[in-house]
């Protein structure tokens, strides 16, 4: 009777971690939504950067939502990474640290593209974003105004008001900034427009703090 030879054996390739899995989906999630925007950014196009099927993702994030949800969160948790002791400075220092930031988002683009993009479409209703956006919003103008507060003598404190507006005037400052800097990055300098705004609040608030800057 004739015999056949057997197929050759496949070997299987290595199962790789659900952690590890996890953050490879959400560091192609973060490009893509970057690139492409949430609504045009497919999750076909995620599982294929990271070598696996559009069900694959489904299976770690239950959906295209949960995804985006997540990638905020990693994003924010990339942020993180840069304190000492992973918390927030307080103070002048955190001030000083919004240059810093600046100074290394020139270095980031895609970092810097993906929240641009993200954050501009959590004003459209019903995006999955727009409560995470809303409370990042929140916490950094929180954590900013207590920086300028922690700037000012005691005995000449600024009304909440001002503190409150020059807190949301940075924030305003950053993310316009990062918006004309991925549009012509030779024309803007981050860093030092970032900086000279902070120290012109300063002073608006009675402040005696000043940024290092490197004017």
């Amino acid at each position: 009777m004739a015999t056949h030879p057997a197929p050759p054996r496949r070997d299987r390739l290595p199962r790789v971690p659900a952690d590890q899995r996890r953050a490879e989906i959400l560091a192609a999630a973060l490009e893509v939504f970057g690139s492409r925007g949430y609504h045009k950014g497919g999750l076909t196009e995620i599982a294929e950067r990271v070598g696996i099927t559009h069900q694959g993702v489904l299976h770690h994030f239950g959906s295209k939502e949960q995804l985006l949800v997540e990638v905020l969160a990693y994003r924010d948790a990339l942020d993180v990474q840069e304190y000492e002791n992973q918390q927030p400075p307080y103070g002048p220092d955190l001030l000083r640290h919004l240059v810093d930031t600046a100074r290394r988002n020139t270095q980031r683009k895609g970092l810097v593209q993906s929240y641009a993009v993200l954050s501009a479409e959590s004003v459209t209703e019903g995006h999955p974003a727009q409560g995470s956006f809303r409370d990042r919003f929140t916490q950094l103008r929180e954590l900013t105004a207590d920086a300028l507060r922690a700037s000012c003598p005691v005995d000449a404190m600024p009304s909440d008001k001002e503190i409150d507006a020059a807190a949301s005037s940075i924030l305003a400052l950053m993310d316009g900034l990062q918006v004309q800097w991925l549009l012509d990055p030779d024309k803007v300098d981050m860093p030092y427009a970032v900086g000279l705004v902070i120290d012109a609040l300063l002073e608006r608030v009675g402040s005696p703090s000043r940024i290092d800057n490197d004017l």
